[in-house]
């Protein structure tokens, strides 16, 4: 991919304004009304410097988080500032809420989107050339951003995401994964921004230019933050910012500029540093693919196993389970299928009964939040279709289209619009039989696919799997129809591998052998039982790692069971297991022989990369539901004091962090007073004063308050405090933590918990 010329951003405007004395904490966007000469003063300053696109100062400029302010007028004077400057191009500048969507959190899909909205039309109307979504660490709120852009305006979309140290964003979603799946959203370019240096991006950049269809947008901080005599800064100088930024526009990076702590000195410095550089070409990898938030599933890198037990057909407790509301049968048997190897795992709740529109999106969004494995949507709804497609948090698979005209009207479009790789069914208006048949049905599909936009590379054919029952012809059929859709039309294949042996004796061996002869013939994902054993031998070992443990056993009122649901997330039958749980134990045995263990594997598993935030979140609030079983019981015993005191510190209204390291630390049965956000200084100490607490957890996500942390702490230490303090935040990093004066550095949520395992317990 070759773009013809270099596109210039801007550099940073908070730590601009910060010199110019906005105040920790402050709203920078109010600047654009309150002080608008020095607004448009930088944006002047960044266009002498040569940047083509001036970044409105909008960033936070969100109904949601300046709830008492003008937004709109806060918009559409940043937008005309920005053009005063005189710059090629202005970009409205959006980005996250500060909040969790669900299933991690509270705020809805829609809320969000609606909020979006807004913001993309006051820009529109205001004159911006462009939408820049950055500082993203949720792909979903990414998706959500970018959707309500394309749908309500005609602007070119940017989205960034922010990466940490360990090469993936805060909720645990990687370069690959959200490059893969914004480009098959339509960004018109994709990239990274904020949170690392330069030079610390470069190995995720490489990433990102590998798998980008668009141009690739990179703006990096000045360095990585520090702080020194009390304040924020960035030690990365022009030059040095200006040679790393050259090596990225040779990797194919087009679109070029800065963000937390740079100048325009450091746009000066990138300038000149490609000054005699064009856009390298990228050979970019034409990868057929399913993601979800935190995982890309690559389909031709050898045998994808697509899992097949979330579909009522033929399965009565899932039939029941769906009827009666029970999403946590559905979540253990995706967690089974998970833990057995599947790589993706097929959704269908198509029942007579249901509301396919309302009940498919509810599952994937419970899914979401419990297992890292991409979904293939299934269903004949166009309706439950987009409404699933719309939350889902990654490129999904939708199963399926077929060559009758009404199926390729209402399934290629949708399929278009959200980026989702298509299963194409050989079907028609007729059965085919044979081999021959077959293959004229998948070459007609992909010719009709291809002219409604869709990539052949997002394109997988079913060869259609019927029973020998009836025409013992139909395996070595399908088989045959498999090779020649493989060799001649290049198109990845799948198949319902049980299908074969409907209405036949010994159907393991026939669905074994069918699968055998299919493999052979370049079946590229078989959909199937990954818990059935009968498929171990023609699938070479590489699936059935099924622990057949009790464990995962929700029908047994047991230990095992209460831990079996905090490890798949499930909530909906908690309450129930530890009422009777209560029943013959004591409530400290109940936590500590199955709540904290549960917990703690699951910590383990987070720690070591194989499961990410979402997945902690979901277990912390199955812990939650049943320790307030356990606190109802106890009415009347009076309020113990709190072994951690939380507080966002003054000036940031960004609680997401602390809100998960509260829910954790209240899992493993210590008591939190949370204090909330923007607290002031003097709120802690006093909060310390009259409680005594062993140790007190700040939370900061912005630079510009870390020294509100450090006022914090000097206070608490000038009032006598003995406790302990551990600080935590996206912008923190153990060197801050030292410079703050803090005793502890809580990276992450679970390490925070192991922090007031060693104080509190010590006590």
């Amino acid at each position: 991919m070759m773009e013809k010329e270099f596109l210039i951003f801007d550099g940073a405007m908070g730590t601009m304004l910060q010199a110019r004395g906005l105040k920790a904490g402050a709203f920078p966007e109010n600047y654009n009304l309150t002080d608008p000469e020095i607004v448009l003063a930088i944006h002047k300053a960044y266009v002498e410097a040569g940047a083509d696109v001036v970044t409105a100062n909008t960033f936070g400029a969100n109904p949601f988080k300046m709830k008492n302010a003008d937004v709109e007028a806060i918009i559409k004077a940043g937008i005309r500032l920005a053009k005063e400057a005189g710059a090629k191009k202005v970009a409205l500048d959006m980005s996250s809420h500060g909040v969790l969507l669900e299933p991690n959190g509270t705020l809805t899909f829609d809320e969000a989107y609606r909020n979006y909205a807004k913001i993309v039309r006051w820009g529109e109307e205001a004159g911006a050339d462009l939408v820049l979504i950055e500082t993203m660490s949720d792909l979903l709120e990414a998706k959500c951003a970018l959707l309500a852009a394309k749908e309500n305006s005609d602007l070119p979309v940017f989205v960034t995401m922010t990466y940490m140290e360990d090469g993936r964003t805060f909720l645990g979603t990687d370069p690959v994964t959200a490059t893969v799946t914004l480009s098959a959203l339509h960004a018109d370019a994709v990239g990274i921004n904020c949170s690392l240096g330069a030079k610390e991006m470069l190995p995720l950049v490489r990433k990102v230019a590998e798998y980008a269809s668009c141009p690739v947008i990179v703006q990096p901080n000045a360095g990585l933050p520090k702080v020194k005599d009390g304040m924020t800064v960035y030690e990365c100088d022009p030059a040095s910012f200006g040679e790393a930024m050259r090596e990225m526009a040779k990797m194919g990076v087009s679109i070029l500029g800065g963000c937390c702590g740079t100048t325009p000195d450091h746009i000066r410095a990138l300038k000149k540093a490609i000054a005699d550089l064009t856009p390298a070409p990228r050979d970019v990898k034409r990868v057929t693919a399913a993601t979800s938030a935190t995982k890309t599933v690559f389909l031709g890198d050898g045998v994808t196993v697509i899992g097949e037990r979330l579909n009522p057909t033929g399965k009565k407790k899932l039939k029941a389970a769906l009827l009666s509301g029970d999403t946590d049968y559905l979540m253990k048997e995706a967690i089974d299928q998970e833990k057995a190897g599947a790589d993706i795992l097929d959704v269908n709740v198509g029942l007579p009964e249901l509301n396919e529109k309302e009940v498919l999106p509810k599952v994937v969004r419970e899914l979401q939040g419990t297992v890292d494995t991409p979904l293939q949507l299934d269903s004949s709804s166009k309706e439950a279709l987009e409404a699933a497609c719309r939350v889902y948090a990654g490129k999904p698979i939708i199963n399926s289209v077929n060559l009758k005209k009404e199926s390729l009207e209402e399934i290629a479009p949708i399929a278009k619009k959200y980026g989702a790789t298509v299963v194409g069914l050989c079907l028609g208006e007729t059965m085919p039989h044979t081999h021959e048949e077959r293959f004229a049905f998948a070459e007609k599909l992909v010719s009709a696919l291809e002219k409604e936009g869709i990539e052949k590379k997002d394109i997988l054919i079913d060869c259609l799997v019927m029973t020998i029952a009836t025409d013992e012809t139909q395996a070595e059929e399908t088989a045959k129809a498999v090779k020649e859709v493989t060799e001649k039309l290049g198109v990845k294949t799948v198949l319902g591998v049980s299908n074969i042996s409907f209405g036949m004796p010994d159907r393991k061996k026939i669905n074994a052998a069918f699968l055998s002869r299919c493999l052979a013939a370049g079946l590229t994902a078989p959909i199937l039982n990954p818990l059935a054993e009968e498929y171990a031998e023609p699938l070479s070992g590489k699936l059935l790692t099924l622990d057949t443990s009790a464990y995962f056993n929700f029908d047994k009122e047991n230990a095992e069971g209460i831990r079996g649901m905090i490890y798949c997330g499930a909530t909906g039958k908690i309450e129930e297991a530890v009422k009777e749980a209560l029943l013959s134990r004591e409530p400290l045995a109940i936590i500590n022989e199955e709540f904290i263990p549960a917990l703690d594997e699951i910590g383990e598993k987070f720690e070591k990369g194989e499961v990410f935030l979402p997945r902690l979140i979901a277990a912390a609030e199955v812990v939650k539901k049943g320790m307030d079983v356990m606190k109802k019981q106890e009415e009347g015993s009076g309020e113990s004091s709190p072994d951690v005191i939380l507080a966002t510190v003054k000036g940031d209204i960004h609680d997401i962090g602390k809100n998960i390291v509260k829910m954790l630390l209240q899992s493993y049965g210590f008591t939190v007073l949370d204090l909330g956000k923007d607290v002031p200084e003097d709120a802690v100490v006093a909060a310390w004063e009259k409680t005594k607490a062993p140790l007190i957890g700040l939370s900061a996500l912005m630079t510009t308050t870390v020294p509100s942390m450090k006022k914090t702490i000097d206070a608490l230490k000038q009032a006598g405090s003995t406790a302990k303090v551990a600080v935590g935040g996206a912008v923190l990093t153990e060197d801050y933590a030292k410079e703050v004066g803090a005793d502890f550095y809580g990276k992450d949520a679970r390490e925070t918990v192991k922090i007031a395992e060693k104080v509190v317990h010590a006590k």
